[in-house]
């Protein structure tokens, strides 16, 4: 999938992302700025002046567009989507229905993109980027710092008042947060990723443990935290959203599909309902980024049609009210 940089030159063959256990291992985002509203960070909220680029089908970059829908962010911080599959040239601008062009430094590829802040700059290139228009410099390309900042910084912008991380929280929402990264987030890269069988079964083994610990814990509870959307619903749903039609098939997470989990499938429903989610949701670029960025999965190249899922269908979750 795709490639990297090396000191600013880019090599269509990327090193592996497995040890010599096969396991799958991410890497490190390095670019950690700060955008605060106090004037303590490294950046300051200001309208206009910052661009995400973003794709429909990453799951990290699925975060910064809830957030960003969710707050009403949309007028504030504009973005550019790029093309749902990621070749031997990365990710890519193009005319595919749902991508765009890219609206701010006219590039061809995210990867020139990276060198324009750093002519040297040596490691994976990926999505989500917050970009600083004024200073032509990449503020973050961390998911986790991204949506926390669009959260917290931009509230003198914001047209709804949602705190999706309440300061009284944040001990158990950091928890919770770690528990849904190391088990569902990065478990099912683990799975589809894994070169050993040993490998493989620990990971689906901690996957579905994992889940089956959210479905009893949504049993008593709406959301993750309680009655209200808080950062590890944010967390989780893009996940969960692409599971059964990417990660149960492509990736081998196959022991049970989330609509077999039935506190899971209506939450999953009522997260899709929530007005401005369905927006930042686009089938078609999950299923079309998976089955072909990975041919070494997948290659024959075939997009599956299935399964079918409406998360528009009614829930039963406004029990909890």
């Amino acid at each position: 999938m795709g490639g990297y940089l090396k000191n600013g030159i880019w090599q269509t063959a990327a090193p592996p992302l497995v040890n010599a256990q096969g396991e799958f291992v991410r890497s490190e985002s390095q670019f950690r700025g700060w955008i605060t509203d106090d004037g303590s960070g490294d950046f300051e909220p200001e309208a206009g002046r910052y661009h995400l680029y973003v794709s429909y089908a990453c799951p990290w970059a699925h975060r910064t567009l809830l957030v960003r829908a969710l707050k009403g962010l949309e007028d504030i911080i504009s973005a550019s989507v790029v093309d749902p599959v990621c070749g031997e040239n990365g990710w890519m601008f193009s005319s595919y229905p749902g991508a765009t062009i890219d609206h701010v430094n006219g590039l061809a590829a995210l990867h020139e993109l990276y060198t324009l802040n750093r002519s040297d700059y040596t490691g994976r290139v990926t999505v989500p980027v917050l970009w600083d228009k004024r200073t032509g410099r990449i503020v973050s390309n961390e998911s986790s710092d991204i949506i926390r900042m669009l959260n917290g910084a931009f509230t003198d912008f914001q047209r709804h008042s949602v705190d999706f991380r309440p300061t009284s929280l944040n001990s158990e929402i950091d928890a919770m947060n770690d528990f849904i990264y190391r088990h569902v987030n990065n478990g099912v890269y683990q799975c589809g990723f894994a070169t050993t069988q040993p490998a493989y079964n620990e990971a689906v083994a901690s996957l579905f443990d994992a889940l089956d610990i959210l479905e009893d814990r949504l049993s008593s509870s709406r959301y993750l935290m309680g009655d209200f959307i808080a950062e590890p619903d944010l967390r989780l749903f893009p996940t969960l959203v692409r599971f059964d039609c990417v990660y149960f098939i492509h990736f081998k997470c196959c022991l049970r599909r989330i609509t077999e989990y039935p506190n899971l499938a209506n939450y999953l429903k009522d997260m899709y309902q929530v007005p401005g989610v369905a927006g930042t949701v686009n089938m078609d670029h999950m299923k079309r980024h998976y089955y072909l960025s990975h041919p070494h999965l997948n290659p024959a190249g075939i997009i599956p049609v299935g399964p079918t899922f409406d998360l528009s269908a009614p829930h039963n979750r406004h029990h909890f009210f």
